[in-house]
């Protein structure tokens, strides 16, 4: 008899063992930059601190950076479902979704966001034309910069050569420079050729690819706010339990918490570039309003060219 209560207790463990791991949800992820770089920082402890966190209820498997999936390719790659989460940029599935641009025109926190529709309203933009959804961002308040190995004379950036993205494109355009689009890999072999004079980038990250060395000026001021978030097929969203869901938002907001010291990041990013040997080119004031009201124009106008309702919309939330 005893024998036969300890079988029922061993079959008993088994089985709610099993239902524990059924229940576990395990969530495939890609980032869109280098694992080593600062802009997968962030989402490794937030990968790390789910996976801590929520044995039993979620865990997340990341299979790796560009190399698994090319970045301009992971906004398709999450609309198919090929993965499940993404720590990406709204930039690099602008194709997809044109909107998310406004992401990076914005100098309203998330926080802000979320209080006044902005954030809900371009989440249902994302579901509705990308089978995507987004949960937050893993980045708030650093600047975009122009860095460049030729000086620049006042706002005069005519004929320069920038590696450039969609975010920034048609501001390069405006400025009277040639935009170049080419992969972060891309970068320091095309500067090391001549093939470009610069090139836009945040205030952080230049040291991660080595592009220190090919760089000689960064010029003041920044513009527009970097954005990297979190991602989401939304089948996959949907497929989760209220309580897996719970988990996950809880946890992406511990990471937007984490955006307060982006700033105090820059400044020490800035002294490293100065110790670095690059010079810091400030605009003359008389040019400086002009240049970040021209980056405003431009980057909604892209929006508003290709969907005019939606920009109507989100420019009051987002601002600029």
């Amino acid at each position: 008899m005893k024998f036969r209560h300890r079988l029922l207790a061993c079959a008993a463990l088994a089985l709610a063992t099993a239902s524990a791991q059924a229940a576990e949800a395990t969530l495939r992820a890609v980032s869109a930059f280098g694992m080593d770089t600062f802009f997968s920082q962030r989402f490794k402890a937030f990968v790390d601190k789910v996976n801590t966190e929520g044995k039993g209820i979620l865990r997340i498997q990341v299979v790796g950076g560009p190399e698994s999936i090319p970045t301009l390719e992971i906004g398709g790659a999450l609309r198919a479902g090929v993965v499940d989460l993404a720590n990406t940029n709204g930039v690099f599935h602008a194709n997809l979704v044109p909107e998310a641009l406004a992401m990076s025109f914005t100098d309203k926190s998330m926080p802000e966001l979320r209080a006044n529709g902005g954030y809900e309203m371009l989440d249902q933009i994302h579901r509705q034309k990308a089978n995507i959804v987004w949960l937050g961002r893993v980045s708030d308040g650093l600047k975009y910069h122009i860095y460049t190995n030729k000086p620049v004379s006042g706002a005069d950036f005519k004929n320069l050569k920038l590696r450039s993205v969609p975010v920034y494109r048609s501001f390069f355009q405006s400025l009277g420079a040639v935009p170049m689009q080419m992969p972060p890999g891309e970068v320091y072999t095309a500067l090391e050729r001549g093939m470009v004079d610069g090139y836009g980038w945040p205030s952080i990250g230049v040291f991660d690819l080595g592009w220190q060395e090919k760089t000689r000026y960064r010029v003041e001021p920044g513009f527009y706010n970097v954005e990297v978030g979190l991602f989401m097929n939304q089948n996959s969203w949907k497929k989760l339990t209220d309580e897996q869901r719970t988990f996950l938002e809880k946890q992406v907001a511990w990471a937007e918490a984490q955006n307060a010291g982006d700033q105090a990041l820059a400044e020490a990013e800035k002294e490293r570039l100065a110790k670095a040997g690059i010079q810091f080119i400030e605009l003359p004031q008389a040019d400086v309003q002009g240049f970040l009201d021209k980056a405003q124009q431009a980057g909604w106008a892209g929006i508003e060219q290709v969907s005019p309702q939606n920009a109507a919309k989100l420019r009051p939330l987002f601002g600029g």
